[in-house]
């Protein structure tokens, strides 16, 4: 019985750890995933936008078939390389003539190589429509990647169009977990998958299994111990009265009886028994509980002495430790993604005003001072001062300068007057920020004000709303953002992906904070709490 229960254990843990490892992994691929097309199509539209002609196609090493030249859009160009190097490329065809780039492979080798949270086994990488890698494999780096042919059920799948996830062999021939899926973009399709060695993560798991074992022996010997010694409290009293029933059925009845046990001793002994079967009932109760992840069940060892009891909370804390961990990386690898995208619009924000309205300044005072026809000369400063203004309201949407300088509070109140001026619906807005010595910090105000304009974007966009609240506050120990509309409404169940949303849950998760949504019919409000970093 207790070999069995022990064995149900080890096979729900390890289901369980095959569960979590393979989330694992779909966290870390669904990342990279992002991240590699999220630079493909960054590089895309840079280039497609660029008046310049790029000449960086070295025609000695690559050499393009004319039919690839024709197509528009985004290719592999390993299979063109006369050293069959990962290449991807653009081509784009126009009334201006023919542009081709080829981009630095380098960027996305250094997506793939981030590793955290994978192990001393774990790796992703790319495969091509042909099988053949696509990326620096870290078993073979002396070896081209186009020479290892990568045909296993995951590539397979993903090409198919399947993406998923299972425990196969891989191009090593080593049993491996892997997460897989297909990137597509325009001409593009690579396989993208991350893996990590069974024997890697089983090692643990052997572990338990071999300290299970012991424990299991423990407890048979144990049991087969207190079996004999309860044997002989049961038949000796037994035998003794045997034997004083002989003596005086030869006529002795002087032969006094006596008994070694009493009767109580047995009672406590069959009591010992129960409760120890109680006590392997709860060890298995909790050992299943902490199977399926109910990490906040407790259990309280029988003694000081219980030393399964003591060795299953350490396993739960381990694993308690092992989500919070999990958790931790997820929400950094989130704010690392929300921080990148926030930098590439300061960036931006800072080349439109710095780069283009100089020039648009000086185109006005070319016209004010060389521009002979007044009407003309009007027209000209009319349409270069809407540009100028445009521009400012582009910079300032993008990465308004004044959340640097002046704080969240200052910034969303001008962000609000500018709204007001440009809309019908009445929107107010209450500041209770601190003035002076605001622990609001910069990460924070950035991610507030994004989360404001969503909520203000959803409700001209979607809510027919007439009227708009919202108060942004200050504690000691905590920021309050309250936002409240009296539109149509929504139903939480049936918010899609792009409704943003998902986005404001997300940011107000980097943040550690909290949120309460209540989506009725002429009263939508958002509840946002965010702690005070100190």
């Amino acid at each position: 019985m207790i070999g069995l229960l022990s064995f149900s254990f080890y096979e729900q843990f390890s289901s369980v750890l095959n569960d979590r490892i393979l989330m694992q992994l779909n966290s870390i691929e669904t990342l990279e995933s992002i991240q590699i097309e999220n630079l493909i199509k960054s590089e895309w539209q840079s280039f497609e936008s660029s008046e310049k002609y790029y000449k960086n196609v070295d025609s000695s090493s690559l050499v393009l078939s004319d039919s690839i030249k024709r197509i528009n859009g985004i290719h592999d160009f390993t299979p063109y390389h006369k050293n069959k190097k990962a290449t991807i490329g653009f081509v784009l065809n126009s009334n201006k003539g023919r542009k081709i780039k080829v981009i630095d492979y380098s960027n996305i080798q250094n997506i793939l190589l981030e590793r955290t949270g994978m192990g001393e086994s774990g790796e992703t990488y790319l495969v091509g429509e042909d099988f053949r890698m696509r990326s620096e494999s870290r078993f073979l780096p002396d070896k081209k990647p186009y020479d290892i042919a990568v045909k296993t059920p995951g590539v397979i799948s993903a090409l198919k169009g399947i993406n998923g996830r299972g425990i196969f062999k891989d191009y090593r021939g080593v049993p491996v977990y892997s997460v897989y899926s297909l990137i597509q973009i325009s001409n593009l399709k690579l396989v993208i998958l991350s893996e990590i060695d069974i024997s890697e993560v089983t090692k643990p798991l052997e572990k338990l299994k071999m300290r299970l074992m012991t424990l299991t022996l423990i407890i048979f010997l144990v049991a087969v111990t207190l079996s004999l010694f309860l044997t002989r409290i049961i038949v000796n009293p037994i035998k003794n009265m045997q034997n004083s029933l002989r003596v005086m059925a030869k006529g002795d009845y002087n032969q006094t009886i006596e008994y070694k046990r009493s009767s109580n001793e047995i009672k406590e002994m069959f009591e010992a028994l129960l409760n120890l079967k109680a006590s392997l009932q709860g060890a298995v109760k909790f050992s299943d509980a902490i199977g399926n992840m109910n990490l906040e069940t407790n259990y309280e060892p029988s003694s000081a002495n219980d030393v399964l009891g003591k060795s299953l909370l350490t396993m739960r804390n381990k694993l308690i430790d092992y989500k919070n961990k999990e958790d931790n990386s997820r929400i950094m690898a989130k704010r690392f993604l929300v921080n990148g995208l926030e930098n590439e619009r300061r960036r931006l924000s800072r080349e439109l005003h710095d780069g283009l309205g100089p020039y648009l300044t000086s185109l006005k005072f070319y016209i004010e001072n060389n521009v002979k026809d007044e009407l003309k000369k009007t027209e000209m400063k009319k349409i270069v001062d809407e540009a100028i203004s445009e521009i400012r309201l582009m910079s300032n949407a993008l990465m308004p300068a004044s959340i640097d300088d002046f704080g969240i509070g200052v910034t969303l109140t001008n962000y609000i007057e500018n709204l007001n001026r440009s809309t019908t619906i009445n929107i107010e807005y209450e500041d209770l920020t601190k003035q002076e010595n605001s622990n609001i910090s910069n990460h924070q105000g950035i991610n507030l004000f994004r989360i404001s304009q969503e909520l203000i974007n959803n409700s001209l966009k979607h809510s027919k709303a007439k009227n708009i609240r919202i108060t942004l506050s200050e504690f000691d120990d905590f920021i309050s953002l309250f936002y409240f509309d009296d539109g149509l409404g929504f139903e939480m169940n049936s918010v899609k992906l792009g409704s943003g949303i998902i986005n404001i849950k997300e940011r107000v998760e980097i943040c550690n904070g909290s949120i309460l949504i209540s989506a009725l019919p002429g009263n939508t409000t958002f509840e946002i709490e965010l702690p005070v970093e100190l």
